[in-house]
């Protein structure tokens, strides 16, 4: 089992970047391929990117455009994601997910087994 903990979410200004972590304990991190998801009001939860236990195969949601990197650092148990050029469009909690690691990244937050709590993003035009 792991434990995931968010952060770095906050307000910024449209065009503005942010770097989102998530800090996970309990079984070892790089046990696990990891996501990102997001979920802005009224809508469903959404896929935004995912990278495998290695961190050589990185997945994005094509609304991402570039302008996201997911990344990880197994030595210090943490999932990152950089955004920049952010949109009012971006706002949402977004949420780290993990999933025991697979000879494919799924995309699915269905085959995701483990969740943050989350940290909002609102970005203003």
């Amino acid at each position: 089992q792991v434990q995931l903990v968010e952060s770095g979410g906050g307000l910024v200004q449209a065009g503005g970047s942010l770097r989102l972590s998530c800090a996970a304990s309990g079984r070892t991190f790089s046990s696990y391929d990891m996501g990102w998801f997001r979920q802005a009001p009224g809508k469903e939860r959404e896929f935004v990117a995912a990278i495998s236990w290695t961190g050589s195969i990185t997945y994005y949601a094509g609304f991402v455009g570039g302008r996201f990197t997911i990344d990880r650092d197994n030595s210090k148990n943490t999932l990152y994601l950089q955004m920049n050029s952010l949109e009012p469009e971006d706002t949402a909690v977004y949420y780290c997910a993990a999933t025991l690691r697979a000879a494919q990244v799924t995309r699915r937050p269905d085959r995701f087994d483990y969740w943050g709590q989350g940290t909002q993003v609102t970005v203003s035009s």
